[in-house]
């Protein structure tokens, strides 16, 4: 059994006003599967989308993983007009998530890389590594690169950073087609992850902790 990285799910006061943004900077159609939600939807199965939950406290909210962008022209050109913030070196978003423009390693489609800021990478890799169907890329001493075992889409980098600026993004998993939800975060929680409570309620999908503490969500399969 293994999980397939589906999303990245962004936290938001205004989910419209985020999930424009981030449909205008990728080219990407923007939906709504429900009120509150903004789905940013890639135009193929090989890129990660990005869903915007409304929350009504989004400051409190305090991930470790953010976006790479490939620097394409296009994509610096709808930088400009969408007249994005600068933070530093970095861009942000209308909430302030960091994004950083960067050349891809290879032919990723718009979004580079997910990167995940960590004490320890090779630790958090190999739990993520078991957890979902990418594979091991490349390391150093400093970072881990995961990517489907297709070799298409972004890399999932696990990046040494003993102070990381706080975000607002986590990852969301899904099992395939006719695997168990229930089995497959059986099988999370024996590779090292923990239940979480974070007031979800009763939902459908299970909100867990990757064992450096890392949020993320199980989602029903399908």
């Amino acid at each position: 059994m293994a999980l397939r990285l589906v999303q990245v799910n962004i936290k938001a006061r205004d989910d419209q006003a985020v999930g424009r943004f981030w449909a205008g900077l990728l080219g990407w159609e923007l939906s709504s599967e429900g009120p509150g939600v903004a789905n940013v939807e890639p135009p193929d199965a090989e890129s990660l989308g990005i869903d915007v939950v409304a929350v009504p406290d989004p400051e409190s909210v305090d991930y470790r993983v953010h976006l790479e962008l490939a620097g394409s022209a296009e994509l610096l050109d709808r930088l400009g007009r969408l007249s994005t913030p600068r933070i530093g070196d970095d861009w942000a978003d209308p909430e302030g998530n960091i994004l950083r423009v960067v050349t891809p390693l290879s032919d990723t489609g718009p979004i580079a890389a997910v990167v995940v800021d960590c004490a320890d990478p090779h630790r958090l890799a190999a739990f993520w590594d078991a957890a979902v169907d990418w594979t091991v890329q490349g390391t150093t001493d400093d970072h881990v690169l995961l990517r489907s075992a297709r070799g298409v889409g972004p890399f999932l980098e696990f990046r040494r950073e003993l102070d990381p600026r706080p975000t607002r993004m986590h990852l969301d998993v899904r099992p395939y087609a006719g695997d168990d939800q229930a089995a497959e975060r059986s099988r999370l929680i024996a590779l090292g992850a923990r239940d979480a409570d974070i007031g979800q309620g009763d939902v459908p999908w299970a909100v867990l902790t990757d064992p450096a503490g890392n949020e993320f969500c199980v989602l029903t399969s399908g």
